[in-house]
């Protein structure tokens, strides 16, 4: 009878099939609560947390402050923005969707860490306090006063995932306010890593990552290495919701601000923003009754 067993070697994993005891000289079987020691015939149990690390050590997350997706935004009067001032802002929709995974990852057993990350002005501390009461274990505030394009963000993730030796990073696939969708595949280069985008379902599986993405032609499955990036989708998970016990205990947790010149990153946007503009208004449609008057409006307009 064939036996499955895994090789260990300096605690990497490599799936490997032998017929017979006697083939291993020093393999490693793996079930759910231990590790195995084969030599021979002879099987002796080893304690698991000696043999066998986390799959993921750490897990960094992104997430940004953004207009909360309910408020009805607003330019500003001269064009430079939308106004934030006096609005309600959240952690973008799809960052959340990003750290409620890696929770389940952590909770799962297959991590260590979760580091929630944040890039922007000291008020996006409320965000990653947040973050915090959802149970990431520390956050990391990269303070700037400007906004960055995306491939400045990109470079600023790799220079914290080096930094922490980061397993996996998850972001959101994208920002409500930019909408664009670039982060994770500009940091995947940069970091030169495997990426996954617009993932609706992720399960670490040892040393690589299950993820099926959503794709225009439906669902698509792929298996990447680890380390590796992924960008998660809408229908991945359900946030938790937050409780007033765990906001406290978040309180308590380890935030860090850094500035962008302590990881070697200067801002030096490729892409500038020259002005903003709210979309044209829509001309107001016209009730017909029956088809005569559906054509007849349309002569009108010379359409038909």
């Amino acid at each position: 009878m064939a036996l499955q067993y895994f090789c260990d070697n300096e605690y990497g994993i490599v799936r490997h099939c032998a017929r017979n005891h006697g083939e291993a000289r020093e393999t490693v079987l793996y079930n759910e609560r231990q590790f195995w020691t084969i030599a021979g015939a002879r099987a002796v149990a080893r304690n698991s947390r000696q043999t066998r690390e986390h799959a993921v050590d750490k897990i960094i997350v992104g997430l940004k402050r953004v207009v909360d997706y309910n408020v009805r935004v607003q330019v500003r009067s001269d064009g430079s923005g939308v106004e934030t001032d006096g609005v309600k802002m959240s952690i973008n929709p799809f960052d959340e969707i990003a750290l409620e995974e890696a929770l389940r990852i952590r909770e799962a057993g297959n991590a260590n860490e979760v580091i929630a990350v944040s890039i922007g002005s000291a008020d996006a501390q409320q965000q990653l306090r947040t973050g915090l009461a959802m149970g990431a274990d520390r956050a990391i505030l990269v303070a700037v006063d400007q906004d960055l394009d995306p491939l400045s963000v990109a470079r600023v993730f790799q220079a914290i995932a080096a930094k922490e030796n980061a397993g996996l990073v998850m972001l959101g696939k994208q920002a409500i306010d930019g909408d664009n969708s670039q982060v994770a595949q500009m940091l995947a280069a940069l970091w030169d890593r495997p990426q996954a985008t617009f993932a609706s379902g992720v399960s670490i599986e040892g040393d690589t990552a299950r993820v099926v993405r959503e794709v225009d032609a439906g669902l698509e499955t792929i298996e990447v290495d680890l380390p590796a990036v992924i960008s998660v989708d809408l229908r991945l998970n359900e946030p938790r919701y937050v409780k007033l016990p765990d906001i406290m205990k978040a309180k308590k947790k380890p935030l860090d601000e850094i500035a962008l010149s302590d990881l070697g990153v200067e801002a030096a946007p490729k892409v500038r923003e020259l002005s903003y503009a709210p979309p044209a208004a829509r001309q107001r449609g016209i009730m017909v009754d029956d088809v005569a008057g559906l054509v007849a409006a349309l002569k009108d307009k010379g359409l038909v």
